[in-house]
């Protein structure tokens, strides 16, 4: 049995995932866990939320659910991390499927938008903000509403640190040790990310072959505003 493990965005959680439940292939299950400083997951003592530090934490998830035969789901800031995993060639992971991606190189973020997102941290009204920025295909009420709790219930640390850092890390030398497939989702109206800088930052340091598939309409919450894609694009 293929096990999917679905790696959450930064400022999200798990529950991001929850739409892809009753589109999964057959014969195939789910994990996605909330990452360290988000959702409800607490961070480990010492733990400094480096691209890392956060490959660390997901290869213990991975052995402690005795995982054999699996794919990572990457999105966001998680499919960096998915990244620098995939470039240990860690026993029984079969592929990537990269939403949205963070890039192997530092993210096309403006001192100024970094700035305005350092100061928007615990504020409700930029977290609706954010929520309109980031998506373009309209949402549910329930959907609106869970992507602005996980947002206010992001820790601090996790919140500054990526900000700082993680979004600013450049792994690309790490990259010609990526040994399974990819596949790289990205919403044609993406702001956060947006296509052009995938075909410029990603998709040339992905293996030979790997496909680049724009989803129309689509913002940058892929599992959320266009599930259906995920599996069949």
């Amino acid at each position: 049995m293929t096990t999917y493990l679905a790696l959450h965005y930064w400022a999200g959680s798990g529950h991001e995932f929850e739409p892809l439940l009753p589109l999964l292939p057959p014969g195939s299950h789910l994990l996605a866990p909330d990452l360290p400083g988000f959702g409800s997951q607490a961070a480990p003592a010492g733990f400094d939320y480096s691209v890392a530090s956060y490959a660390d934490w997901v290869a213990q998830y991975v052995e402690d659910n005795k995982l054999v035969d699996y794919q990572i789901i990457g999105h966001s800031m998680s499919g960096k991390i998915a990244l620098a995993l995939a470039a240990r060639q860690p026993a029984g992971l079969r592929g990537l499927l990269l939403l949205s991606p963070s890039p192997p190189t530092p993210e096309p973020i403006s001192d100024a938008d970094r700035a305005a997102s350092l100061a928007a941290y615990g504020q409700r009204a930029e977290a609706e903000s954010t929520f309109t920025k980031i998506t373009s295909i309209p949402l549910s009420d329930e959907q609106r509403a869970q992507v602005i709790a996980d947002n206010l219930r992001t820790t601090q640390a996790a919140w500054d640190a990526w900000l700082l850092r993680g979004s600013r890390e450049d792994i690309s030398a790490l990259m010609p040790r990526i040994a399974v497939p990819c596949r790289l989702l990205v919403g044609e109206n993406d702001r956060a990310i947006p296509l052009a800088a995938q075909r410029q930052q990603t998709l040339p340091l992905l293996p030979a072959g790997s496909a680049l598939v724009a989803v129309p309409g689509a913002g940058h919450l892929l599992p959320l505003e266009a599930p259906e894609v995920i599996f069949s694009a």
